[in-house]
């Protein structure tokens, strides 16, 4: 089984996916091609990809079943003790959102009312 995930990816990289792939939800590929049909079109997507993103799972005989590969993702795979991870960046913590003023309507009412 292969998935491939595609995030702000040209239209033409999704027709040439459903080709070889079903596409079940936009962005969201999935087949049971042989492996060198599988590099071929992955190949493709970083040809054609642009600015976009992708994400490439298929099974394999391992430890965990599957195996995955990205393609311009902050996030990445690494290999740990026989078991792939996601390695995230150090430099993304969550930032604690603070309200902007001005923008509700109770800010609004506060402001003009006077």
């Amino acid at each position: 089984m292969t998935v491939i995930i595609l995030t702000n990816c040209p239209s033409g990289l999704r027709g040439l996916l459903t080709r070889w792939l079903l596409q079940i939800a936009p962005t969201v590929f999935i087949g049971k091609p042989s492996a060198r049909v599988r590099q071929v079109l992955w190949d493709e997507v970083h040809e054609y990809a642009g600015n976009g993103r992708a994400l490439l799972v298929y099974t394999t005989n391992s430890e965990q079943g599957f195996a995955f590969e990205t393609f311009e993702h902050t996030w990445r795979p690494v290999d740990h003790e026989g078991m792939t991870l996601i390695e995230r960046p150090k430099n993304q913590e969550k930032a604690i959102a603070t309200p902007k003023k001005g923008w509700s309507k109770a800010s609004k009412r506060r402001r003009f009312a006077k």
